[in-house]
């Protein structure tokens, strides 16, 4: 396939901001394996996902959509069932025991700390 060039894109996608964030978020898809709409040709994965843009063999709104999420601070809980509520409370006891029983080793570690550094001298 010839090349891809930018203006092949901003016929799709004006902003040119904006689709180089979309074509970034493709080209990090297609590394972590998702699957490619058209022949790689040798290319590598950025200059694919403009070429997905470019022929519309992608939907720019789930790709935009997928960006978004991606870059959101906040994550809305899930509902957790019964279920999972009661081994995730198992969990967290287990791991307070294991603390309480390893607790010991901190304790070494902050005496070592207070302890300062020392220093030999020769005599």
């Amino acid at each position: 396939m010839a090349r891809v060039t930018v203006e092949d894109c901003v016929l799709k996608v004006p902003n040119r901001f904006e689709l180089v964030l979309l074509a970034a978020q493709r080209a990090k898809n297609i590394s972590a394996g998702a699957p490619m709409t058209v022949e790689q040709d040798r290319d590598k994965n950025p200059v694919v996902a403009l070429r997905e843009i470019a022929d519309e063999t992608i939907s720019l709104s789930d790709l935009e959509n997928t960006l978004v999420t991606g870059m959101q601070k906040f994550v809305k809980e899930e509902d957790v069932t019964v279920e999972e509520d009661d081994s995730i409370k198992a969990a967290d006891a287990e791991l307070a025991a294991l603390t309480d029983e390893f607790a010991h080793l901190n304790d070494t570690e902050a005496a070592i700390n207070e302890a300062g550094s020392f220093e030999v001298t020769e005599e």
